[in-house]
């Protein structure tokens, strides 16, 4: 007897995998539930097949099918993170190539890791609720039963039952809605995604959203206290689509759409297709917008199009993202412009190399996750080391316009499927073929294998840091005496980006003296910029120099949004101020019901908060 599945096992070759899956899903606000089906199209890989085994964590199963016909199932063990297995006893046996489509009704937990449920309090406009998904990285099957891998890419298929007076949208194109025929005071929103794509990818949001023409195959998406400031702030999205089209070939997924979330989204952006999600914390004059949206619009060929096969290949998705979204700021502003955007990079590499310790083996680009939950793994490390080794095998293999010739190869390559990291390096090898003696000279081991930083530091062009590296310079030598010497006309040349590169610069030195970043304050008066990047560093910096009137400030900033960039090192920086330690652990356990759960598990481990007893 043959099972198929991928339950409980990072490494595996399903005996059978997902073709399509059709979901039906009732939005119950009042008990924080999904309650739907789902109908998988499952394509058998081997013979005799009579089982087959899919990811399930915290989900209530009331029944299955195959086929149409009855289905005895069982839930295996439970693990920690991965969850259940759900095993489905097939009422016949399947042969290599044969296709059974085996339907599971259920309903989700309301703590469901995948999902968030908002009360009207914690939302803009205040009266209606909001509930949104984040499946990355092993969340999907907290709201569906599947094979919830990346090596397995399917299309979907869904209907949404909503309140009447709530919008609901997917990652994929919207299919018209209708009158939900169960309940006059309902509607139906029904969505199709053509493309195949990893369960990860699935994401659903419901609220009282309003959306704006952007471009022509963009809108906007948010709530109306923020959607026309929406509309403003991602205007140059088509811009960035033509560009990141001219590198890397046309854009297949039709609709590019941004969804503006509420304030506790825990990231930048997310790249479900279709949709977009950023953080509302660019919407508050952060110019590292283009950044986030230049990202998450490159992971559509590389992650989307292209994606790692397993969590550990992670790097495959973030370091090629991170290439492609500079090369896109490259050809929009300039190559200067992508060196200074490097430089920031290695420091925020830097950065999660000490937070990690430079021994650790999650700090390797190709970590070994057994037994290690995704989550705890996330780090700059595969964006920013990811991005080294492509940027030294750029400078190695002939500069940026030939490498990013091996780029768009290798996304045509691996489209529509995963791949491994062995898989992405033969691949190098057979495009650079002539240079194979090169080749051979990378420190292969070094680069993927070896935790800490990467074994060659490039050198990049300090043009546009220059300036940043003197006033930091500037300050850490100052005495006493010299502090009259600032005044505001220090940053009138400086952009945001050198800005932010300065105060990071500084969060790398021995904290400043008291008297200085008073003095700071006075001189430039950052307790009054609004841009997300330039306060949470300036706060950091505070609060490492134990300025306390800077505390409230920083705690106040850290649970008015639950970005992870900036919560987690503004709640670690009060924590190792000894007296203020105990203050930042009741403000996580006063604002933990707010918080999103992935956000909630990460800083618990940050504070050392025992969460069951609490």
């Amino acid at each position: 007897m043959m099972r198929c599945g991928s339950v409980g096992r990072i490494h595996h070759e399903s005996e059978c995998t997902t073709k399509h899956l059709n979901l039906s899903y009732h939005v119950d606000f009042e008990r924080r539930v999904l309650k739907g089906k789902v109908a998988l199209t499952v394509e058998v890989l081997e013979d005799r097949c009579s089982t087959v085994t899919l990811d399930t964590r915290d989900l209530t199963i009331f029944s299955a099918t195959a086929n149409g016909q009855s289905a005895k199932f069982n839930m295996g063990p439970e693990h920690s993170f991965l969850g259940t297995p759900l095993e489905i006893t097939l009422p016949f046996e399947l042969s290599r190539g044969q296709q059974v489509i085996v339907e599971v009704a259920y309903e989700t937990a309301p703590k469901a890791t995948a999902l968030q449920w908002l009360t009207p309090d914690q939302t803009a406009g205040k009266k209606q609720p909001y509930l949104f998904s984040q499946c990355q990285a092993i969340h999907c099957r907290t709201m569906i039963p599947c094979q919830d891998t990346p090596s397995v890419k399917h299309s979907y298929y869904a209907q949404v039952s909503v309140p009447q007076e709530l919008v609901a949208v997917m990652s994929a194109i919207r299919d018209g809605q209708a009158p939900d025929p169960e309940d006059s005071s309902r509607l139906v929103y029904r969505f199709r995604q053509p493309v195949a794509m990893p369960s990860y990818l699935i994401a659903i949001v419901v609220g009282a959203l309003e959306s704006r023409e952007i471009g022509p195959r963009s809108l906007v998406w948010s709530e109306k206290e923020f959607v026309d400031k929406a509309a403003f702030e991602f205007s140059e999205t088509e811009n960035m689509l033509k560009t990141a089209e001219s590198l890397v070939g046309p854009y297949v997924w039709g609709q590019y759409d941004i969804l503006v979330l509420p304030p506790s989204f825990p990231y930048g952006g997310m790249e479900n297709p279709c949709l977009t999600f950023a953080t509302p914390t660019l919407l508050a004059g952060d110019r590292s917008l283009s950044n986030v949206i230049a990202h998450e619009i490159s992971h559509s060929w590389t992650g989307n199009l292209v994606t790692n096969k397993t969590w550990e290949h992670f790097w495959l998705n973030e370091g090629h993202t991170v290439y492609l979204e500079r090369m896109i700021g490259r050809s929009m502003e300039s190559e200067q412009f992508r060196q200074f955007k490097a430089m920031g990079g290695w420091k925020e590499l830097q950065e999660s190399v000490k937070t990690f310790g430079a021994d650790n083996p999650l700090t390797n680009l190709v970590p070994s996750l057994q037994d290690v939950n995704p989550d705890d793994a996330f780090s700059s490390v595969p964006y920013e080391k990811g991005f080294a080794l492509l940027y030294h095998l750029e400078e190695l293999l002939g500069g940026p316009v030939v490498f990013m010739g091996f780029v768009k190869s290798y996304i045509q390559m691996f489209a529509y499927g995963s791949a491994t990291t062995e898989e992405w390096k033969a691949y190098l090898f057979t495009y650079f073929q002539d240079k194979v003696d090169v080749l051979n000279k990378v420190d292969w081991n070094a680069w993927m294998h070896t935790p800490g930083m990467p074994p060659v530091k490039p050198q990049y062009d300090t043009t546009m840091a220059d300036s940043c590296i003197a006033l930091c310079s500037k300050w850490t030598k100052a005495g006493e005496a010299d502090l009259g010497g600032f005044t505001a006309a220090d940053l009138t040349t400086l952009s945001s980006h050198q800005v932010i590169e300065f105060l990071s610069l500084l969060l790398q030195e021995e904290p400043l003296p008291l008297t200085h970043v008073k003095r700071m304050q006075e001189a430039y008066d950052f307790n009054s910029c609004i841009n997300a990047e330039i306060r949470a560093r300036w706060l950091r910096l505070c609060v490492k120099s134990r300025w306390e009137e800077a505390v409230p400030k920083a705690l106040q900033m850290a649970t008015e949004q639950g970005r992870m960039k900036f919560t987690r090192p503004l709640f670690r920086e009060v924590y190792n101020f000894d007296k203020f330690r105990d203050e930042a652990v009741r403000m996580f356990k006063t604002h933990r019901a707010a918080m999103h759960p992935v956000m909630v598990d990460l800083l618990s481990k940050d504070l050392k908060v025992d969460l069951t007893s609490c």
